[in-house]
C-alpha cells in the first residue's frame, strides 16, 4: 500500500476508535457529571416528541422567582420546562430560559391555561404568556383544569384547535381530565388531545400518578390508551417523600439494590419510581433547587429497565392503599 494511503487509513482507524470511545463515554456518564443531557423522548399522537423528563415550576416554585432554578436545570441538561399561568412565575421562567444560553430550538416549553378573564379569549391569555416566556410559541399548551370555567369545555377546546392551527402551540392537550371530561369534548373535537397531565400543588397540574393512585387512575389511563393520549405524571415520587413507610417501600429498596449492582453506581428509590413511570411510557415532571437532585433525575434516563416482576410488585403493593395528595376532585 502506498505510504499516503496507509497514512489516510491510519487516520480513519484512529477517528473510528475515538468515535467509539466518545460514544461509550457518553453512555457511561456518572450521575454527578455536568455533561448529562436529557435525550429520552416519547412520540405524541400528533407526531411531535416530548422529552420524558420535565422540570416543573409549580409546587416549591409556585408564585416564586423561578429564574435561578430554571437556568440551573437547563445548564445541567434539562430541556423540558413545565410552566403554567396559575403558577404566577411565567416571567421568571422566561428569564431563566433566556439566560441559560441554550437555543430555543433545543428546548420543549409547556404552559397551561388558567381561567379565562372576562372579555378575553384563550388566545389572548396565551399571547400574554408567550410575552412573559419570551418566545413566539410553546411546544405544549394545556387546559389546566376541567372545572370552574364559565365557557363550556367543548368551546375552550375549539379555541385550542385554532391556536394550534396558527402555530402558537405545536401540541395541545389537557390536564386533570377524568373520563367524563374527555367524553364532554371528544364528540366535537377535530383534534384529539395529545397529553393529559395530572397533578401538582398548591393547585392541580398534571395527572398525579404513582403506585398509591395506580388502581384509582386505571379507568382514565385505559380510556386514554384507547385514544392514544399520553399521560404525563406529577407527584411520581410521592411514595418516598410524602408516605414513607408504606407497602411499596420494600419493593423499591430491593429494586434499587439490584439496579445498583447491575449499573455499577448507586441507584436511589426515587430513580426506581422514575423507571416505573418509564415502563408505562409516562413522562415525569419533577422539580428541585438542588443541582445534585436534578442530575440524579437525568441519570435515571440511562439506567437499566425494571424487571416485569418488579413492576408487578410495585403495582400490587401500591394498590393496597390509596393516597391522593393533589387534585382530589379527580376521585369524584
Amino acid at each position: 500500500m502506498p505510504s499516503w494511503r496507509a497514512h489516510i487509513a491510519g487516520i480513519v482507524l484512529s477517528m473510528s476508535f475515538l468515535s467509539l470511545l466518545r460514544s461509550f463515554t457518553t453512555r457511561s456518564i456518572a450521575p454527578n457529571s455536568r455533561s448529562i443531557m436529557s435525550s429520552l423522548t416519547l412520540t405524541l399522537n400528533d407526531g411531535n416528541k416530548i422529552p420524558w423528563l420535565g422540570f416543573g415550576t409549580g409546587t416549591a416554585l409556585y408564585s416564586k422567582d423561578a429564574e435561578d432554578a430554571v437556568r440551573q436545570a437547563i445548564q445541567i441538561g434539562v430541556v423540558h420546562l413545565d410552566g403554567a399561568q396559575v403558577y404566577n412565575n411565567e416571567e421568571s421562567l422566561g428569564v431563566g430560559i433566556a439566560t441559560a444560553g441554550k437555543p430555543r430550538s433545543s428546548l420543549f416549553i409547556t404552559t397551561k391555561l388558567n381561567l379565562i378573564p372576562a372579555g378575553q379569549t384563550v388566545r389572548d391569555t396565551l399571547v400574554a404568556s408567550l410575552k412573559k416566556l419570551q418566545t413566539d410559541h410553546v411546544d405544549l399548551f394545556l387546559i389546566h383544569f376541567p372545572i370552574n370555567h364559565q365557557t363550556p369545555l367543548p368551546e375552550i377546546w375549539a379555541q385550542f384547535e385554532e391556536i394550534q392551527k396558527e402555530g402558537l402551540a405545536k401540541s395541545i392537550g389537557v390536564s386533570n381530565f377524568r373520563v367524563k371530561d374527555f367524553e364532554e369534548i371528544l364528540p366535537t373535537a377535530k383534534v384529539i388531545p395529545a397529553v393529559n397531565q395530572v397533578s401538582s400543588a398548591p393547585m392541580p397540574d398534571l395527572i398525579e400518578y404513582h403506585p398509591y393512585v395506580f388502581k384509582a387512575d386505571q379507568p382514565v389511563i385505559e380510556f386514554m390508551k384507547k385514544h392514544n393520549i399520553t399521560p404525563t405524571s406529577y407527584g411520581g415520587l410521592t411514595p418516598i417523600v410524602r408516605f414513607k413507610g408504606g407497602p411499596v417501600d420494600p419493593v423499591l429498596a430491593s429494586a434499587a439494590a439490584r439496579l445498583s449492582k447491575e449499573a455499577g453506581t448507586t441507584v436511589t428509590e426515587g430513580q426506581v419510581l422514575q423507571l416505573w413511570l418509564r415502563s408505562k411510557g409516562i413522562p415525569a415532571i419533577t422539580t428541585s433547587s438542588k443541582a445534585s437532585r436534578v442530575k440524579e433525575y437525568l441519570a435515571a434516563e440511562t439506567l437499566p429497565d425494571l424487571t416485569p416482576g418488579e413492576i408487578a410488585a410495585i403495582e400490587q403493593e401500591g394498590s393496597k392503599v390509596h393516597h391522593r395528595v393533589f387534585a382530589k376532585f379527580f376521585d369524584s
